[in-house]
């Protein structure tokens, strides 16, 4: 599993990134750690953070989140680029790419990406809707599902409710619940919808607690 999160804390040398608020593109350095919008003058940051214990802040970046084995993640609201979460996340999460999920146990919060894995190893029981363009399924889990595809993977269990255009079922593969196929009007402002809801208009800039440590992009 980790070998796919290999050059997670790797900063590329160049990436194009939004603005949160005017949804302006520009062009950053792999380097950065933060920039100013050019369009709105909004600050945006770049940077990763490793949730190692308890954290109730909220987190609003373009970089990635790893919530490790040992990290509680409480904060009403994170905006991330990708995340890896092994800990207790007891809180909204929104990731503009991919969210694998390598835990076990419940999950209060809601939950939002682009792409979301649920990883070999995890077993989590979902109290939110899960949103996502695509949704793997190589472990376990139940909870209701709104995506574009769902596939369980060999030897992964579904359990609840989908609501998808498409589900693939691996020989090997359980699902158990009920199943509405058609045409998911998904969109990715629809994945975004909760997120807006939940976030706070005035985020700080700078997130002084030690408990969650920017990593410096290299």
């Amino acid at each position: 599993m980790f070998g796919g999160w290999e050059n997670f804390w790797k900063g590329e040398s160049n990436s194009v990134i939004e603005c949160f608020d005017c949804k302006r593109k520009q062009q950053v350095s792999g380097a950065a750690s933060s920039t100013i919008c050019p369009s709105c003058s909004a600050h945006i940051d770049l940077r990763n953070y490793k949730i190692t214990s308890g954290f109730s802040r909220s987190i609003r970046t373009r970089g990635n989140v790893h919530l490790s084995g040992k990290g509680d993640l409480g904060s009403s609201s994170v905006l991330c680029q990708s995340a890896l979460i092994e800990g207790r996340l007891r809180g909204n999460l929104h990731c503009d790419d991919t969210a694998t999920i390598n835990y076990s146990g419940k999950i209060a919060g809601r939950i939002s990406a682009r792409h979301i894995v649920v990883d070999r190893k995890a077993d989590i029981h979902c109290f939110r809707t899960v949103r996502a363009e695509n949704i793997e399924i190589k472990g376990r889990m139940s909870g209701e599902i709104i995506a574009q595809t769902v596939t369980v993977h060999k030897k992964g269990r579904l359990e609840g409710d989908v609501t998808a255009r498409a589900i693939s079922v691996e020989k090997g593969g359980i699902f158990s619940g009920q199943l509405a196929i058609g045409q998911i009007g998904l969109t990715q402002g629809e994945l975004l919808e909760q997120r807006e809801a939940t976030a706070s208009p005035g985020l700080e800039s700078n997130f002084p607690d030690p408990v969650a440590q920017p990593l410096p992009a290299t």
